[in-house]
């Protein structure tokens, strides 16, 4: 194996610094549950399930919550990560000027602007076509700067399996190994990260499962005062008139 560009002690110490900074979030975002937020899931695909019990069901919920909300705080640290990476490796490598870009940076006479996204599953049609757009933006920047420049548009996603393609778009797509080894120089730094990203991971997941145990029994409370009835039966009919009540088709039509 190459001897990587990286100083591993920098690269475990900025890890294990912003990787705390995940944790911290993550129990701010789930500190911030309310019964409110939880029943504004689908309350039909819970009954197609025959989910039954007040405790199931909010710990369904949650789940589907705090899973998207925590794809989004590990990508913001992934984000900063990849940025942090490529300094090592570029001295000119900057956080980008471009909105919607992450980071721009020159090597082996390419210049490179970067949009990381965390994974593969990002984004619907209109996104992929602002980043598009996002791409020109850069590139006509950049070029009027220098006419010389070599723009290499980069889609860089930080983990999964695919081989890198250029897009209809006219941007390089990168995925999980290829993306690494662009910024850092080294085809195996993918795996190099692991072990700094699960710094103290017991302990602090730990704290998060006591700190969620305790506000799912409190919303499991808050539900059952709220959508059960004297026998302990969730009340379907007053869940869906939370969820999804709200009449005013007279109002549209009349006149």
């Amino acid at each position: 194996m190459e001897t990587s560009p990286i100083d591993l002690q920098l690269l475990n110490e900025f890890v294990n610094e912003h990787i705390q900074n995940f944790h911290v979030r993550r129990l701010e975002r789930l500190s911030q549950l309310s019964l409110k937020d939880l029943i504004q899931k689908n309350p039909y695909l819970f009954r197609a399930k025959n989910v039954n019990r007040a405790s199931e069901l909010i710990e369904q919920t949650m789940a589907a919550f705090l899973s998207s909300s925590e794809e989004k705080i590990f990508g913001d640290f992934l984000e900063s990560l990849a940025l942090f990476v490529a300094q090592q490796t570029s001295p000119d490598a900057h956080k980008s000027a471009t909105s919607g870009l992450d980071l721009e940076f020159s090597k082996n006479g390419v210049y490179y602007v970067v949009s990381v996204k965390s994974g593969p599953n990002w984004g619907n049609s209109s996104q992929h076509s602002k980043l598009e757009e996002d791409f020109k933006k850069a590139q006509i920047r950049l070029r009027q700067a220098s006419v010389k420049l070599n723009v290499v548009p980069v889609l860089g996603i930080c983990y999964g399996k695919s081989r890198s393609v250029w897009t209809r778009g006219g941007y390089l797509k990168l995925v999980g190994q290829n993306f690494w080894a662009l910024i850092s120089g080294e085809k195996d730094f993918y795996i190099q990260i692991v072990e700094p990203v699960g710094y103290r991971a017991k302990e602090h997941n730990e704290r998060y499962l006591l700190e969620r145990d305790r506000i799912a029994n409190k919303l499991t409370k808050d539900f059952i005062e709220h959508f059960c009835d004297e026998r302990g039966q969730i009340d379907w009919v007053s869940l869906v008139q939370a969820n999804s009540g709200y009449y005013d088709l007279d109002q549209i039509f009349s006149g």
